[in-house]
């Protein structure tokens, strides 16, 4: 998988491509673990990220619930296949997805 980030003032821009899962997650954990602490929000674009597993939902959930405490996390431009996961699993009712 390939992590894209920059932050932009107090946003935290995070790009993904290839697959979120078991042998990935750990690594946008790591990744992301301390900036979030320093931001105040994050857009997660998705458009680029093919498949993700329930070890890739930890971390986007984990992310979700530290800025849900500030200004939040956006999920962008997930295709259908990560969109679907995202419906079944009851993400989409609890993410601000575009």
């Amino acid at each position: 998988m390939k992590i894209t980030k920059n932050i932009e003032g107090t946003k935290l821009n995070i790009a993904l491509a290839g697959r979120l899962d078991t042998m990935t997650a750990p690594e946008l954990e790591a990744a992301i673990a301390g900036d979030l602490a320093n931001v105040s929000s994050a857009v997660l674009d998705l458009a680029e990220l093919e498949y993700v597993s329930s070890a890739g939902l930890r971390v986007i959930l984990s992310m979700h619930k530290e800025l849900l405490k500030k200004e939040g996390l956006v999920v962008k431009n997930s295709n259908e296949t990560v969109s679907e996961v995202f419906e079944v699993t009851g993400f989409s009712d609890i993410l601000t997805i575009e």
